[in-house]
């Protein structure tokens, strides 16, 4: 019995001090990321159209065309920020292209950024979203800052027929 009692006795006390522990090293690496996509593609088709009656106004057209802007965002160093800018490569005397972002909506997260408002695009670059940090918008239509670009005159002095003139607006993204 004595026996016994001093194996189960030397048992418990190897299992209570065969304990061990150990470390690992775990690496992670995150890419710094920058993308940015506007939904749907497509060209824009703004066209002007004629009065019935002499003397009024051309008419502008009557929509508005909608698109969304997509992007994602891994930043380099917390506290860092991006924006968005947008440009037309040539104006249309006598008329205004305009632009704003919607605030951020969709299946997106992280900091998303601020609307700059509405803006009329020149040929320099122009903050439309700022204060972007790490973020996604999720991909395609009713995800990320809905666009809305419309045209109107500025000054019917300047303005000359014209047909299929066309102007690209360029997207950038940028710390």
């Amino acid at each position: 019995m004595i026996k016994f009692i001093f194996l189960i006795s030397l048992f418990l006390s190897c299992s209570l001090f065969s304990q061990t522990t150990g470390s690992r090293t775990v690496t992670v690496t995150l890419p710094v990321v920058t993308l940015m996509d506007v939904e749907p593609a497509g060209t824009i088709t703004f066209n002007y159209t004629a009065p019935a009656e002499a003397g009024n106004a051309v008419v502008l057209p009557t929509s508005n065309i909608t698109k969304w802007i997509n992007y994602t965002s891994a930043i380099t160093t917390a506290g860092v920020t991006r924006r968005i800018t947008a440009s037309i490569s040539q104006i249309i005397p006598g008329t205004d292209i305009r632009i704003q972002a919607a605030a951020a909506s969709g299946s997106g997260g992280g900091t998303l950024g601020i609307s700059s408002g509405q803006i009329i695009l020149t040929t320099t670059a122009q903050t439309i979203i700022s204060g972007i940090g790490g973020a996604f918008t999720g991909n395609g239509a009713n995800n990320g800052h809905q666009l809305t670009i419309s045209l109107a005159t500025n000054s019917y002095t300047n303005l000359a027929a014209r047909s299929n003139t066309p102007i690209v607006i360029t997207y950038t993204i940028t710390e």
